[in-house]
């Protein structure tokens, strides 16, 4: 057995812990919802399921967004995991906001929750709780409804770009 200590401190400065984490792949979501007759959304790469009791799911979000405030205020917020072919749309989701629907089709519930029809699955939430966690707040939302349809691969996060880079995958 070779012992490998980790070293502490020197390596938790914000580049390098960028860099580590990124190592891990994530999809990628738009999160979405019709606020003051304006559609308002961002996309997320830290969507994750929480519980099946009550239903759960979770996303992450910088404390300096300046999208949240506003998107937050919904009555009901719609999720929808991107397909492959969405890194466009995602870069899109992650622009300017006044131009982050353009040219988008978007399906708006009763409550206001805005997904996408060609995603790979659509939920309609509530926001459950928020907590803080350092420069970023855990929203868990509760799903009120889900619908998927396409079978497509999802897109994925990593590395700082989007989709897995065979010369940076293992195996």
């Amino acid at each position: 057995m070779t012992e490998h200590a980790l070293t502490t401190n020197q390596d938790l400065d914000p580049i390098r812990l960028r860099q580590a984490f990124g190592i891990f792949p994530s999809g990628v979501v738009a999160v979405a919802a019709e606020v003051d007759g304006v559609c308002l959304g961002l996309a997320a790469s830290s969507f994750t399921s929480v519980s099946l009791d009550p239903p759960l799911v979770s996303f992450s979000i910088a404390n300096t967004s300046k999208t949240w405030p506003d998107l937050r205020r919904a009555a009901h917020l719609g999720v929808t995991i991107l397909a492959d072919r969405h890194g466009g749309l995602a870069r899109q989701l992650a622009g300017p906001v006044a131009s982050r629907f353009d040219n988008v089709d978007c399906l708006f519930s009763p409550d206001g929750a805005v997904t996408l029809p060609d995603g790979l699955a659509q939920f309609d939430t509530t926001i459950y709780r928020e907590v803080e966690a350092g420069d970023h707040t855990i929203v868990l939302l509760r799903l009120h409804a889900v619908q998927q349809a396409d079978h497509s691969l999802p897109l994925v996060f990593h590395r700082s770009a989007f989709g897995l880079h065979p010369h940076q995958a293992d195996g």
